[in-house]
């Protein structure tokens, strides 16, 4: 089913984003659960699909990681099962995602799926990304605190807490409610009922990851060969001591070599498509003909991108799932950027364009697009 959100974005992102947290009473109207608790646990006995299960008894938390054989002897409280990047797997999750591209898709981690049994939880924590937890089916009640200097803790060696903060926000949630949580902000759910909780994250990468990346990025493309130079080295009255202006040129070898425009975009498209979760790519059995894509768009047909793929335009460069996409047609590309479902009215001109049709037939069959088996 396709998912409305009741929200005013300009107001959202001007007052709440990345400032504080917020309950958005009844954003999804008439909300139902996509998924159900066999469902998800069907899912986590996957091996492609990251999942936890975490567990708190008689005063001892326990975590261990997917995929699972089987749910026996978990009891009735005190548990909670999680599956990340269910929105790569289960199509019907997937559309809650699409309420949410009004921000940047490069920003878009995934789609985390809980399922909690009353007394289940993760324990009080601090997340470094934004999220929007939708409530599903069942009755959770959340704290949040404030953004403040709190201690962190280790109750299990796959799980990091935080010491008891003081709530900002102390609310039980209904079905389709949100709450919003910045960076930073700490907070803990408790479950009375067993219940569904739909986390949809975006990540912003840290400065050592970028760093990290662009050096890989460097090596493989021999970058930065360039040696240090001094043809002004004048004779050293302490030569144990390093200079600051020597300090200022190392550094300003280093910023050169990230300021090179063309290697900075090709980097960062290869960067910001990777996926963080496997995705479910399925090639077209058998490939599909050019003339066969162009007579199924032109009479009404329309692909779906596959969910969790990574598309975008970095200036003038386009890049599809860590690897640059040499377009023959910046429209037809920009179309597969802008929109997860395509007609012949998104692809307008592109269509009538031999090479962008031969392109876009090997995405299919790459299984990049598919079209509803329906």
């Amino acid at each position: 089913m396709a998912y409305q959100l009741d929200l005013n974005w300009p107001e959202f992102l001007e007052k709440y984003w990345q400032k504080q947290p917020v309950v958005l009473k009844n954003a999804l109207p008439d909300f139902v659960d996509p998924i159900t608790p066999d469902e998800l646990a069907g899912l986590a006995m996957e091996p492609e699909i990251d999942s936890r299960l975490v567990s708190h008894k008689n005063g001892e938390w326990q975590a261990s990681n997917g995929p699972f054989e089987h749910f026996d002897g978990l009891g009735d409280t005190g548990w909670s099962l999680l599956a990340q990047a269910v929105n790569h797997w289960h199509a019907p999750s997937a559309e809650l995602v699409r309420p949410f591209r009004v921000l940047p898709d490069w920003r878009l981690d995934d789609l985390m799926i809980s399922f909690s049994v009353p007394g289940g939880g993760v324990g009080p924590h601090i997340d470094q990304y934004d999220v929007f937890i939708i409530q599903g089916m069942g009755r959770r009640r959340w704290r949040v605190g404030d953004k403040l200097p709190l201690k962190q803790f280790c109750p299990h060696p796959a799980l990091l807490h935080v010491e008891p903060f003081t709530p900002i926000i102390d609310e039980e949630l209904s079905a389709g409610d949100i709450l919003y949580i910045p960076p930073g902000f700490p907070h803990d759910g408790f479950t009375f009922e067993s219940t569904l909780n739909y986390s949809v994250g975006f990540r912003g990468p840290n400065g050592r990851d970028l760093i990290s990346s662009f050096a890989d990025y460097a090596l493989e493309n021999d970058l930065g060969g360039e040696h240090y130079s001094d043809p002004d080295l004048t004779c050293r009255e302490h030569p144990g001591r390093v200079e600051e202006y020597e300090l200022d040129r190392l550094r300003a070898m280093m910023i050169e070599v990230i300021n090179q425009p063309g290697d900075f975009r090709q980097w960062f498209g290869r960067f910001a498509t990777t996926p963080r979760h496997e995705l479910d790519i399925a090639p077209a059995e058998p490939p599909y003909q050019q003339d066969e894509i162009v007579d199924a768009l032109m009479s009404g047909d329309v692909l779906n991108r596959l969910s969790g793929l990574r598309m975008l335009q970095v200036g003038d460069s386009f890049f599809i799932n860590n690897e640059p996409l040499e377009t023959v047609d910046v429209k037809g590309a920009d179309a597969l950027c802008r929109f997860t479902i395509l007609g012949k009215d998104e692809l307008g001109e592109a269509l009538h364009n031999p090479a962008f049709v031969a392109e876009l037939t090997g995405l299919v069959n790459q299984g990049y697009w598919f079209f509803d088996e329906e």
